[in-house]
């Protein structure tokens, strides 16, 4: 995951929540984004 560019990564936590995929994977997803300190760029919906 650390090939994936900020944006990229963002947007795979958002479609990988919609599509419902596994947990686990939402969890490696979100690790990366705290190793990142992106956090405040996540939130329950995809912004508009």
């Amino acid at each position: 995951m650390e090939h994936l560019s900020d944006e990229l990564l963002i947007e795979s936590y958002y479609t990988a929540n919609e599509l419902n995929l596994s947990p686990d994977f939402l969890n490696l997803i979100e690790e990366e984004i705290h190793r990142r300190r992106l956090s405040h760029k996540i939130t329950e919906k995809r912004p508009v």
